[in-house]
This record gives structure tokens, C-alpha cells and sequence, in this order.
């Protein structure tokens, strides 16, 4: 039997000044993003999840108390599946701002994510302490199912790192909140199948 890891971005954050809130604290789910925990909660219910982790910010947290209910676990913090260091960089600034206060760096973050020479973490550093992340867990729960509630750049390194594609296609296909992407690991690992929200669980006027 394979060993199997559910790999699920958080839900939408509650931002509206549209902040890189990287690692800040008091940035939780919006009215949406609970709605898309929710989704992912009941995508995963009828799985035997053994063990739900989370990366230690609020918006991991928040969600994975949600996904982690219908089995009757309490998330367990997992530091080293914590948001890309990258973005610390920019924690506060607005989106919109960054090209005033870093010039040229969100502009190769998107056209050259291997080659930014101002992060503190590479892209490759970040896809090995995911994958190791995963991989440890993997082996810590052999031929059984976890969840790991993670960030979008570190699950998407780690899902191209781990089943060998080119982490050059970082911003290609990147997780939607709170999409599941299954990796199962026998002799390596693979991806099993990915699943989003639909459209409607996404709106806001719902």
C-alpha cells in the first residue's frame, strides 16, 4: 500500500488592503475562505485521515481545525511547511507597491522564480524543506492518509520537486484556496488527483 499525502492551500484570507501578509500575524479566513475550508472539510470526510497538520499561521491554523473535524483530530503545528521565506521580504507592503520599494524583484519572482538573487530562500531550498516535510511524514505515517495545510508557492515547489517536474514551472498551474492535490508514494512519489472548489463556493454574494 502506498502512503498517501494531502497536500491543501489555505483558504481565502480576509486582506482587503490587498497586503503581502506573508508571516504577520492576524490574518485569518474570510467569509469565503471558511466557506472553501468547509468544501475541503467534506472533500476529505469520507477518507481515513490519520493525522492533520498545519503550518503555524493563523490562516493553516484556521483551516485545518475545519478539515481536521469530521475525523475528531486537533491539527498538529508543523513549522517546516511554513510560508516561503521570500515573502517575508515583502510582509505589509501592498501588492501594488512592491515595484516602488523593491524595484524589478516581483517582476522576476514571476518571469525567473529560479533566479531571484535577493531571496533569503530559494526556490529550491524551499521545494527541499517541503518535500523533506512530506516526505518525513510519509514515513512517519507508512500506508495511511495525512493532511498537510500548507501555502501556495511551498506545495507547489513541493508537488514539482517530488513527483520530478521543473520547478521553472513554478507559476504554472499553481493550487486555487483550499484545492486538494494528493501525492501518493509507493517506490516514489506521484499525484494521485487534485480537486478545487467550484465556482459557487468561491463567490462572495453567496
Amino acid at each position: 500500500m502506498a502512503s498517501v499525502v494531502h497536500l491543501v492551500r489555505h483558504g481565502e484570507v480576509e486582506n482587503p488592503d490587498e497586503l503581502v501578509y506573508a508571516d504577520l500575524a492576524g490574518f485569518g479566513l474570510s467569509e469565503v475562505g471558511r466557506r472553501q475550508a468547509t468544501w475541503a472539510s467534506t472533500h476529505l470526510a469520507a477518507h481515513p485521515i490519520g493525522a492533520v497538520y498545519a503550518s503555524p499561521l493563523d490562516r493553516a491554523r484556521e483551516t485545518a481545525l475545519v478539515v481536521a473535524f469530521p475525523h475528531g483530530l486537533q491539527p498538529l503545528v508543523l513549522p517546516e511547511v511554513t510560508e516561503w521565506a521570500l515573502m517575508s521580504r515583502w510582509a505589509g507592503l501592498p501588492w501594488a507597491d512592491l515595484h516602488i520599494h523593491f524595484p524589478g524583484e516581483l517582476a522576476a519572482y514571476l518571469n525567473d522564480p529560479l533566479n531571484l538573487d535577493f531571496a533569503p530562500e530559494s526556490v529550491t531550498e524551499l521545494a527541499h524543506r517541503i518535500g523533506r516535510a512530506v516526505d518525513a511524514l510519509a514515513d512517519r505515517h507508512s500506508e495511511q492518509e495525512v493532511v498537510v495545510v500548507s501555502h501556495q508557492d511551498p506545495i507547489q515547489a513541493a508537488r514539482l520537486q517530488l513527483t520530478g517536474q521543473d520547478l521553472g514551472r513554478l507559476h504554472h498551474d499553481k493550487p486555487r484556496h483550499c484545492e486538494v492535490i494528493s501525492l501518493s508514494r509507493s517506490v516514489g512519489w506521484r499525484q494521485s488527483s487534485r480537486s478545487a472548489p467550484t465556482e459557487a463556493v468561491t463567490t462572495t454574494d453567496l
